[in-house]
């Protein structure tokens, strides 16, 4: 580091809504001798600990205005930030204008997201935009030549260490990565208010959209080890593997994360207690029973092999009783609502497994947006919040299901949203019986799924597969018959799928002559 390239500083601005850290790090600059300016609130928080620091309006000779909505918005201010200390001219007119330097500016931004999430009103919402706060963040971080900027109560310890080690200047490769986190900061800042006017406002699909987001990690690599990787969490938030607090286990990685979110996010389709069992974003095995540690023994059941090193999502808090069913065989993660304290003690006997507690369950029909990079562009739409009720189903086969064939219907039409396409899934008493993923040909979804339940039912020494007496589901039409016909010889009695091909009287009148039940949702569920 060059000595041109390191700059002193001697006056300091703090004008902070969160005071996370501030007493101690405006202490540490007074006791370097650095000039303390502050606003408002954080002037007065300085004043009751005993620091001297100069009021705003001392250097802008205008009180704080409009419900401080006016107090920053002052040349004496920004002219003191944005000034070039190289160039003759800008000295002059700080000379001329009575404009003092400031050479580190603190600001962090009003709570707008918090406040939003909190179930603020509309009119509260607006008064929590914060416009001074990203003017003075942007400025210093434009003249980052000259000025240190800090946004986070997080920059505070490497700020101090700059100037410790630097005889009380900072370098400019510092002040440019600070400057970078700004702009960031006001740029994610800016998103959510943007997000939270285009839904005021009822417009899904703005002109211009903006997402933004915090890192949490750094993640050792991505899907592959030769592709970095990071998670940030965005806003608004969602409870899931985002929002999980880690119990135990290694750091989660890009792989995990995604396997977490899929199985958190299926779960969360059922009122009963539930297990999902995840491996590379499908399902293996999915049920619902009157326990968690029954409906993971039937989720097992369904596939054991693929069980092995997968994702294991809970709709309720995990017991001791869960735990030790879940713990019989090597999973990833586990991530549910809750970890009880007796469940933490059987996990804890096996270290390497990630267990997650995500303090609650998301809401499967509450809206949000679903975004995907593609090539020089994102795709986003709607997430995939629907699912029809009783009331849109509509019978088009001579015989209509039982209550049992019913019930079965909705779980297996419910795995099916959250199963890769195409996808077929088989499934009988709450719990799947086979499940056929992301394959070119629908049939050929069918045929791997039965091909797998009978492989389960031969290793289990059973008679016939678990596809026998079961239901099917397609998360969309079926284009011919040959796919009921499949299902119908795996032995399932009732089919449940969207409708609208141009042969759906073919295949009803397939499952007619097989005496299988079956509905049409009107809905189609594909997830690429």
């Amino acid at each position: 580091m060059s000595d041109s390239d390191r700059v002193p500083v001697k006056r300091a601005l703090f004008s902070v809504s969160d005071k996370t850290g501030l007493v101690e790090f405006a202490s540490a600059l007074a006791e370097r001798g650095i000039a303390l300016v502050a606003s408002g609130g954080t002037a007065r928080a300085l004043a009751d600990a005993g620091l001297e620091a100069k009021d705003v309006s001392d250097l802008t000779g205008c009180p704080e205005m409009m419900d401080g909505r006016v107090k920053t918005l002052h040349p004496a201010i920004h002219g003191g930030i944005l000034a070039r200390r190289d160039l003759a001219a800008h000295r002059e007119a700080m000379e001329a204008n009575r404009i003092e330097p400031i050479d580190l500016v603190v600001v962090n931004l009003y709570p707008f997201e918090e406040t939003v999430a909190g179930g603020a009103d509309r009119d509260e919402a607006v008064e929590q935009i914060d416009i001074g706060g990203p003017a003075l963040i942007r400025a210093a971080a434009k003249n980052h030549d000259f000025v240190v900027v800090a946004t986070d109560p997080e920059d505070y310890a490497g700020i101090l260490r700059q100037l410790a080690e630097n005889d009380g200047r900072t370098g400019l490769d510092f002040r440019r990565c600070l400057a970078a986190a700004a702009y960031a900061r006001t740029a994610a800042y800016d998103a959510a208010i943007s997000q939270w006017f285009a839904r005021d406002v009822d417009i899904p699909f703005p002109r211009r959209i903006a997402f933004g987001g915090t890192r949490a990690e750094v993640l050792r690599y991505g899907e592959n080890p030769h592709q970095e990787a990071a998670f940030y969490r965005a806003w608004p938030a969602r409870p899931g593997a985002t929002s999980a607090a880690p119990i135990q286990g290694k750091a989660l990685s890009y792989n995990n994360l995604g396997d977490a979110d899929a199985a958190f996010e299926l779960v969360a389709e059922f009122d009963r207690p539930a297990i999902a069992i995840v491996k590379h974003a499908n399902p293996c095995g999915v049920a619902v029973g009157d326990t968690l540690a029954g409906a993971y023994a039937r989720a097992f059941a369904s596939d054991p092999v693929s069980a092995f090193g997968g994702v294991v999502a809970a709709n309720r808090s995990i017991d001791a009783e869960a735990a030790r069913a879940i713990t019989d065989i090597f999973v990833e993660v586990v991530i549910a609502p809750g970890i009880d304290e007796d469940a933490r003690a059987v996990f804890a006997t096996k270290p390497n497994i990630r267990v997650l507690a995500a303090g609650a369950m998301p809401d499967p029909a509450a809206p949000g947006l679903a975004v995907r990079s593609i090539a020089g562009g994102l795709l986003v739409q709607d997430r995939d919040a629907s699912f029809p009720d009783s009331a849109e189903a509509r019978v088009v086969t001579k015989r209509a299901p039982t209550d049992r064939e019913r019930r079965d219907l909705r779980f297996a039409f419910a795995v099916a949203k959250h199963v890769k396409s195409n996808a077929i899934v088989f499934a009988r008493d709450g719990a799947t019986a086979g499940i056929g993923a992301g394959q070119m040909s629908r049939v050929d979804s069918t045929r791997i799924a039965a091909l797998k339940a009978a492989d389960v039912a031969r290793e289990a020494g059973e008679t016939k597969p678990a596809t026998v007496g079961s239901v099917a589901a397609s998360d969309a039409f079926l284009p011919f018959a040959d796919g009921l016909i499949a299902a119908a010889e795996a032995g399932a009695t009732a089919m449940i799928q969207p409708g609208g091909s141009i042969r759906d009287d073919e295949v009803i009148a397939a499952a007619d002559e097989r005496g299988i039940a079956m509905v049409f949702t009107g809905r189609r569920h594909f997830r690429h």
